[in-house]
């Protein structure tokens, strides 16, 4: 994952604190959001690092979630994010909460977990994690065709790519493979394969390197999206794709990090808020 800025609600939650504690807690998080692939147990400790200094702070208390998922602590990603849904008011983590709870083998929860919010009031990218998770939640207690209904949404669409299509079509074809419809399930990994390839393009030829694809609709070859359906059926695989950034799954960042590593240990007593 490369360097980001922090996006403006992010922002301005640390205005919340002060001046030098702000530097702090962006600079473990910034940390938390470069070292969550390659080293996720350490992009926990800075997460944690800076729970420790804003521990009432949103976007902390999401970083610290989405790096004990990342290290498999599905409870505490849980407590995190009812915390962070708490604070912020926001429901946009709901699809994490819910393969927590597929984690802890507790698919029935996740289920109704994933019910408890009418999705007509989610953005359409989380709608999209939410019923991919969904659908897990259903293989996990082998209704299988429920499975493959619950990723049967409008966004489910053969012919165009967005930023959640991959996901989506993978998903899909997962299902197709658990109901023996093998061959329908390879037209959708491929489908997926060409989706995450034009959405690698798109983001290799904008001029600005660190360019994320965040909107609902991306942005095409043909003006409006990554259009699929007339290049599929000539399509050579090139290689193994370079995954997108995730959204949804990334904590946000700042620039010029510092030395955070050097401060994981700091557990000064001049923070703003603690992590109950």
């Amino acid at each position: 994952m490369e360097p980001r800025q922090l996006d403006k609600v992010a922002r301005a939650e640390l205005k919340t604190l002060s001046k030098e504690n702000a530097d702090f807690v962006a600079r473990h998080l910034l940390m938390a959001g470069m070292m969550i692939d390659e080293d996720p147990a350490l992009a926990h400790q800075h997460a944690q690092a800076a729970g420790r200094r804003a521990g009432r702070v949103a976007v902390v208390r999401e970083t610290i979630a989405i790096t004990a998922y990342a290290n498999e602590d599905y409870a505490l990603t849980l407590r995190e994010l009812r915390t962070y849904r708490r604070i912020s008011g926001r429901n946009d983590q709901l699809p994490l909460m819910v393969d927590s709870e597929r984690g802890l083998g507790r698919p029935d929860r996740a289920l109704e977990l994933g019910r408890s919010v009418e999705v007509e009031t989610l953005d359409v990218p989380v709608r999209v994690s939410l019923a991919i998770a969904m659908s897990g939640a259903r293989l996990d207690l082998e209704q299988t065709d429920a499975a493959l209904r619950e990723l049967e949404i409008p966004q489910l669409d053969r012919t165009r790519a967005f930023s959640y299509s991959p996901d989506l079509f993978d998903a899909y074809a997962t299902v197709l493979e658990e109901l023996d419809r093998e061959a329908e399930a390879a037209d959708w990994h491929a489908l997926a394969r060409r989706a995450r390839g034009a959405l690698n393009q798109l983001q290799s030829e904008e001029d600005d390197e660190t360019v994320e694809i965040v909107e609902e609709e991306v942005a095409g070859f043909d003006g409006d999206d990554v259009a699929l359906d007339d290049e599929l059926a000539g399509e050579q695989p090139a290689g193994e794709p370079v995954d997108e950034p995730s959204v949804v799954d990334q904590p946000a960042a700042v620039d010029e990090p510092g030395d955070a590593a050097a401060e994981l240990a700091d557990d000064s007593d001049e923070g703003d808020e603690p992590v109950r």
